[in-house]
């Protein structure tokens, strides 16, 4: 390929005021959840490259967008608030940063299986703390899953802020609802309670153990031993069991040292977690491929932009590389 050049786009459409390039979740297992559709995508000029997300056909496009609303205030180093939002009466859509970076299920299909414990400890530390945050703001996230989770070359991602929320109000039963993980959901959200910080826990808990194992709900002798215990706390049904993130961070960062009293912890810092060597080489090249594909697409502005007033773009609307 001449430099310069990339893959040049068939059938390109636009959403707002972006030109899709691609759609971030090509690659998923089959029948993996996704609470939203997800696309990267480039702003007229051709400037700015963004996540770009449109609702489901089965979720309220009002409801998807005051979530979209609301996350534009959250804080933390992993997380991806909305940063743009479709104006009112408007196709429904939100854009966050594009960063180069591989849905959690992805990353799992490319590696072959469960990841290495020291790349699930560090995303486990890094999500908790964005989470305790999060709280902080007396939020709470209600849409984390293996999928909502990128996985970038810095660490990890928290994408799908209010999934449970944009999908159905409160009251309402969330079994088997489209876009929603019912392994990631905590069984007091299933019933159609109002989620809360420690269904968060019970989410997280869930999401880690699928980065484990392979399965949101696994036999606990299938986790890691050093794994074990705080996943499956976090996985009690009894909200009062599952720990605080506080808690679960001393868990994960903490270890006891010989010669040193017994209970006495020494704390190993997020960015040390996050180090050189925290994520597979092979995951790091397909970061790497995706980000040089993307800076190569060649789009087109479409004469004529789709405009479905809320619904998602129909699938012969997304670019297929030729």
């Amino acid at each position: 390929m001449r430099a310069g050049t990339g893959p040049r786009t068939r059938g390109t459409r636009s959403i707002g005021p972006y030109t899709v390039v691609t759609r971030l979740d090509t690659r998923l297992p089959a029948h993996t959840p996704v609470s939203e559709h997800r696309f990267i995508a480039r702003s007229a000029d051709g400037d700015r490259t963004v996540l770009l997300s449109t609702p489901l056909a089965t979720v309220d496009p009002q409801r998807f967008m005051a979530e979209a609303d609301a996350s534009r205030y959250l804080l933390g180093s992993w997380v991806l608030p909305a940063t743009e939002l479709a104006a009112p009466g408007d196709q429904a859509w939100h854009t966050r940063p594009y960063v180069p970076a591989l849905p959690l299920p992805v990353a799992l299909a490319l590696h072959g299986g469960p990841l290495p414990e020291r790349t699930v400890r560090a995303v486990a530390v890094a999500l908790a703390e964005n989470l305790a945050v999060t709280h902080g703001q007396n939020l709470t996230h209600a849409g984390l899953c293996p999928s909502a989770v990128l996985l970038a070359a810095d660490g990890p991602r928290l994408t799908c802020f209010g999934a449970a929320r944009a999908a159905t109000p409160d009251g309402a039963p969330r079994r088997e609802v489209p876009g929603l993980d019912p392994g990631s959901l905590p069984p007091e959200q299933v019933a159609g309670g109002r989620p809360r910080p420690l269904g968060d826990v019970y989410a997280l808990g869930a999401t880690l153990a699928y980065a484990a194992t392979g399965y949101t709900m696994p036999e606990q002798e299938e986790l890691p031993a050093g794994l074990r215990s705080p996943i499956a706390r976090c996985l009690s049904r009894d909200p009062a069991l599952r720990p605080q993130l506080s808690e679960l961070i001393k868990d994960l960062t903490g270890r006891a040292q010989p010669g040193t009293p017994s209970g006495f912890t020494v704390p190993t810092p997020t960015d040390t977690l996050l180090g050189p060597g925290w994520l597979p080489a092979r995951l790091v090249a397909a970061i790497v491929h995706q980000a040089a594909s993307v800076l190569a697409a060649e789009t087109r502005t479409p004469q004529h932009p789709v405009r479905t007033h809320g619904s998602a773009p129909s699938p012969d609307a997304v670019p297929r590389h030729s």
